[in-house]
């Protein structure tokens, strides 16, 4: 489920667990992140168990880190974007049985997700 080029980044960086903040000037999407990296475990259990996870697993998003402040919000990579693609929030109450709107649902963060070293 969670691409190689993902495990790489966070295992070589030790990621894992970890709190990072991303100031709203420097979220493309103007809110700002906190933000705590997910095992492989976590991601899993997201994706298959949990929505949004379950709906927008389809479209090859895949969750990466849960939202440290408690909005429910999680951020995802999309795996159709291959390596060094953005980093995404999605909003939890956007995605429903029924679907989403990206343009409603979906956020960019940054735009490479390997951005979020600089705020570690």
């Amino acid at each position: 489920m969670l691409p190689t080029y993902w495990l790489q980044f966070v295992d070589s960086h030790k990621l894992s667990g970890r709190e990072i903040t991303v100031a709203e000037e420097m979220d493309l999407s103007g809110v700002g992140a906190d933000l705590g990296i997910l095992t492989p475990e976590q991601s899993l259990d997201e994706q298959t168990n949990f929505w949004p996870g379950i709906g927008v697993a389809k479209d090859g998003y895949v969750p990466v880190a849960w939202c440290s402040i408690g909005s429910g919000d999680y951020y995802y990579i999309n795996t159709n974007d291959g390596p060094h693609g953005p980093l995404y929030r999605i909003y939890h109450d956007a995605v429903h049985e029924a679907g989403y709107e990206a343009n409603d649902a979906v956020a960019v963060v940054l735009e490479h997700f390997e951005e979020l070293l600089k705020y570690v």
